[in-house]
């Protein structure tokens, strides 16, 4: 195995750092939204909401342009820019004196967070050699797991001590030292040259790549994928079959066609759909879907359940809830290490039985009666399956990948990964309803579990006999 050098697990740090405060915010904003409510005046049910859609909807958005942005103009140069915007959207978010300013200073985080994650993962590839990415992806990985859990507990703590702002305060610090050290040990890297087509088809010996990024492609793919996450983040409340939910679906449909079509034909693509024929890259990305239904559509609603129908207060929902991801966190990195020599598909056919098994013990076990034990049986099973999924499912999808193309691949794959999640929660919660009682509420939740087990399921068949066991050379793509 090759070995690693040192300014390598420094990019790795920096890129961790990175991943780890973005990952705490999603984990701890959502215990600021009472005191958030009760401090600005005039914050309505469905303004609060937007303070969480905001970003999803700004980040699935810009993910495909960041891509861009950082092999074209330089991965360091783009992630160094998203930290700073991040802290900035941060320190704006703490000081807001009104909840348009905060669902504002909200865009302006998910600004950060988009063309962090692409040129960041680019940074991380390219300083690994490829028989160590699986390494370097499970520690990455393992980070936002330690976030997930550290994030509730955190939260409360921080909330308790000093207000709701300070949940944004807390970036500010980490971001500028992640901006400060990574300007001393983050290489630059470029993705040309990229293999781009020219108007005649692939560009020939000593032919010069097209540079310009398609300017019509820009606003299709962007506003395209915002539309799909804003009619399926607002589908409960505006209704399945409104207007503006059919509306929004409707739109985002024909321009991402649009963007795809124009993708096809022209020389320097947003996106290049020939990433589409890695068959790694396409069935990796199923898999993220299925991961999403089997995993959010689990953990997202299941606070409502504890506190709701087992009456537990938030601290302690917040503590048992904790224990999931605290085992991702600790079997990520083993993970990784243990792909590099067995490859992603095993991993990910254990933890896809490992999150079914959980799934079944609850559909058998749980009931209106509260039971920590019989919770944390489940959920550190699921953990078991967060900690085999998450970094296993990068893997699995970028594996292939050529080297110039990691941050359009990583766009790529991170935006179909909020369009699965936004999803999975979607119809957990359409599931769920409103129950009028612990008995029905129990039942609805149930429904969601079966859907959560069907998810790992399919995961389960996809890695053990349809995922390609065998690792293509870059350069060489498989159909």
């Amino acid at each position: 195995m090759e070995p690693v050098s040192r300014s390598a697990w420094m990019t790795l740090a920096v890129v961790s750092v990175a991943v780890f405060m973005v990952a705490m915010e999603l984990t701890i904003i959502a215990l600021a939204l009472p005191d958030i409510r009760a401090a600005l005046t005039g914050t309505t049910p469905a303004a609060l909401s937007w303070v969480v859609n905001a970003y999803s909807i700004v980040v699935a958005a810009l993910l495909l342009l960041s891509g861009w942005l950082a092999d074209r103009y330089g991965r360091r140069r783009v992630f160094r820019s998203g930290l700073a915007l991040f802290a900035l959207g941060s320190v704006a978010a703490g000081a807001s004196t009104s909840i348009e300013m905060l669902i504002a200073a909200r865009a302006l985080q998910a600004i950060g967070g988009s063309m962090q994650y692409p040129a960041g993962m680019a940074l991380l590839l390219d300083a690994f050699p490829r028989s160590r990415h699986q390494t370097a992806i499970g520690v990455w990985g393992a980070t936002g797991g330690l976030a997930a859990a550290l994030g509730p507990a955190l939260g409360a703590v921080l909330i308790e001590a000093f207000g709701w702002r300070a949940v944004f305060y807390v970036n500010v610090p980490v971001a500028l030292t992640a901006l400060v050290v990574g300007a001393r040990v983050l290489p630059e890297s470029l993705g040309s040259p990229a293999p781009v087509r020219s108007a005649r088809g692939p560009l020939g010996p000593g032919e010069a790549p097209e540079t310009r990024v398609d300017m019509i492609g820009v606003p299709l793919a962007s506003v395209g994928v915002g539309a799909v996450i804003l009619g399926i983040v607002q589908g409960e409340a505006w209704g399945w079959g409104s207007a503006p939910t059919v509306g929004s679906f409707v739109i985002g449909a024909l321009l991402v066609a649009a963007f795809a079509w124009r993708s096809r034909r022209h020389p320097a693509p947003l996106f290049d759909l020939d990433l589409l024929r890695i068959r790694s890259f396409v069935l990796g990305n199923v898999g993220s879907l299925f991961f999403a239904l089997g995993f959010f559509a689990l953990l997202v609603p299941l606070p409502s359940f504890i506190q709701e129908v087992w009456g537990w207060s938030a601290l302690e929902t917040g503590l048992a809830y904790s224990i999931g991801p605290l085992v991702s966190f600790l079997v990520a990195p083993q993970a990784g290490r243990l792909a590099d020599r067995i490859g992603n598909s095993p991993l990910l056919t254990v933890g896809s039985a490992c999150g079914v098994a959980g799934l079944l013990w609850l559909l058998f076990t749980i009931s209106t009666e509260p039971s920590l034990g019989r919770l944390l049986v489940a959920t550190v099973l699921v953990g078991v399956s967060a900690g085999t999924g998450f970094s296993q499912l990068v893997g699995a999808a970028l594996r292939d990948i050529p080297p110039q193309r990691y941050a359009m691949a990583t766009a790529g794959r991170t935006t179909f990964f909020q369009l699965s999640v936004a999803f999975a929660i979607a119809v957990a919660f359409a599931l769920i309803g409103r129950p009028p009682s612990p008995a029905a509420e129990l039942a609805a939740f149930k429904r969601v579990w079966v859907l959560c087990t069907g998810g790992y399921l399919c995961n389960l068949v996809l890695f053990t006999i349809i995922y390609p066991r065998r690792q293509v050379l870059p350069g060489k793509w498989s159909r």
